[in-house]
């Protein structure tokens, strides 16, 4: 019926316009609806798209569903397809009923429509005062919509609806239930989200070349670095600058994409297509492998171009801390890009991290009794600084020996590992301490991400908007002065 057999395999964009305004309609019939709202469904189609369109959306009808749509400038041919019209302008209902009573409605007004002409044409004419302003004539002719003398005798729009108002104290649950599980809804929606990642493919390419560069150039910085106690300091910087690597590669790209995911989830959610849970497990699990293979490709070559100790449990250590300074950093992106739009989102992210990423290097040369207490406080809250940690007591933790001074060098005194957590804060701090922290961090950047989600697809007004309502309300309807 929709005729899209033969475009299964074409990507939504390549769709030409008629086949695009069918697949819309499909996607609306996905849980099957009663009534199906569209706003303009022919805008854009030419002639022969836009009567296949009305034909099919004729045949819903008449299948046991209500149509209601809304259609610019239509032909003669697409008016004598509407079983019933309601014509507005100007906030008034000027014409209810059948399409074809319009002439002889503008004949019991004094208004003759000429022979050989588009009835919808002149009634657009009439509303628009191209033969003098009838508004008010044709609205009270109709009494605004609430006359029933132009529909079709045997309509039931003409019978009465008697209906006791207690029959609308309560709202039954079955109209916020699904029609498939949880289960089934996270499947299909996982797997959406899989061919989504796969078909995009420049992105991809992109992400991976950007992986491998940063990794080439990063490597190349502190090459052979690892081992040197000499360069202890600077494989400190170079621990510091992978967690940076490792905050803001995952955080832009859904501060830049997200928003816009946003508008259609908004849509698929008021469709009662699939809840909420299901959505946020599924789209938490299709990043996972994207981030294990570009975090591995950036570890990969960072680790050996820089020398640090090959020891497998210090490997893995290494790993897991990225990965969850990775997964951390672009849970807090979607907290901030499901309440704003781009320009905000990619705006407040950095205005976010900025004060994390300075918090992770504070202490470095200071005594840990010197720090004050609430730039303390505010280390405890930055993922980065418990990022730092872990990392630094991943490579120099766990009773790892003294590192190898070069010949050139007279004294390196920053040989013993013990003396680095000493010069960066760090004597007290413990490798599953740390990844504890950042594992809370990221439950907590987790949930809120979820909430704001929740928050952004409810249908209740925020307080914001409350407020803004009140003030406005008060700013009208009382003299304050300013």
């Amino acid at each position: 019926m929709l005729r899209l057999t033969k475009s299964k395999h074409t990507l939504m964009e390549n769709l030409s316009g008629g086949e695009r305004k069918r697949l819309s309609i499909a996607l609306e019939l996905v849980n099957n609806p009663p009534v199906i709202f569209l706003d303009e469904p022919t805008t854009g189609l030419d002639d022969l798209s836009s009567s296949q369109c009305v034909s099919l959306l004729k045949d819903l009808a008449y299948g046991g569903r209500t149509i209601i749509c809304s259609i610019h400038t239509p032909s003669a041919k697409l008016f004598a397809m509407f079983d019933h019209v309601y014509i507005v302008a100007e906030g008034q209902c000027m014409f209810a009923g059948v399409g074809q009573d319009i002439v002889p409605y503008l004949s019991t007004i004094g208004i003759n429509c000429p022979k050989h002409y588009n009835p919808a044409d002149f009634m657009i004419e009439v509303c628009s005062r191209e033969y003098g302003d009838y508004s008010e004539k044709m609205s009270t002719a109709v009494d605004n919509g609430k006359c029933l003398r132009w529909f079709k005798d045997n309509s039931e729009t003409r019978k009465p609806i008697v209906r006791r108002a207690s029959q609308y104290d309560t709202v039954s649950n079955h109209l916020y239930d699904f029609s498939s599980t949880g289960w089934s809804q996270f499947n299909v929606l996982l797997r959406r989200m899989m061919i989504q990642h796969k078909r995009d493919y420049t992105y991809l390419l992109f992400k991976l070349f950007m992986y491998t560069f940063i990794g080439l150039v990063v490597g190349g910085m502190f090459f052979q670095f690892g081992n040197d106690a000499s360069m202890t300091i600077f494989n400190y910087g170079f621990i510091f600058i992978t967690i940076i690597v490792f905050m803001y590669t995952p955080l832009m790209p859904v501060l830049l994409k997200f928003p816009k995911e946003v508008q259609l989830l908004k849509r698929e959610y008021f469709n009662r297509w699939y809840g909420l849970n299901a959505y946020f497990c599924a789209l938490t699990c299709s990043q996972l492998p994207m981030q294990l293979i570009l975090s591995s490709i950036y570890i990969a070559i960072t680790y050996f171009l820089t020398n640090q100790p090959l020891e497998w449990e210090r490997g893995i250590k290494f790993s897991v801390v990225c990965l969850m300074v990775s997964l951390s950093s672009e849970s807090m992106a979607y907290a901030i890009s499901s309440q704003f739009n781009v320009t905000n989102s990619v705006f407040f992210g950095p205005c976010v991290a900025c004060p994390m990423m300075l918090l992770a290097s504070f202490g470095l040369g200071y005594d840990e009794n010197e720090i004050p207490s609430i730039i303390k406080l505010g280390m405890n809250f930055s993922y980065l600084r418990h990022g730092v940690e872990a990392l630094v007591m991943a490579v120099y933790g766990n009773g790892r020996g003294r590192l190898e001074c070069p010949k050139s060098e007279d004294y390196c005194d920053l040989r013993d590992p013990s003396a680095l957590f000493k010069t960066v804060g760090m004597s007290e701090v413990t490798y599953w301490g740390s990844m504890s922290a950042l594992c809370g961090m990221f439950l907590a950047f987790k949930l809120a991400s979820y909430v704001m989600l929740r928050r952004r697809l409810s249908t209740k007004p925020s307080l914001l908007l409350k407020l803004g309502f009140v003030g406005r309300f008060i700013k009208a309807n009382f003299n304050i002065p300013r």
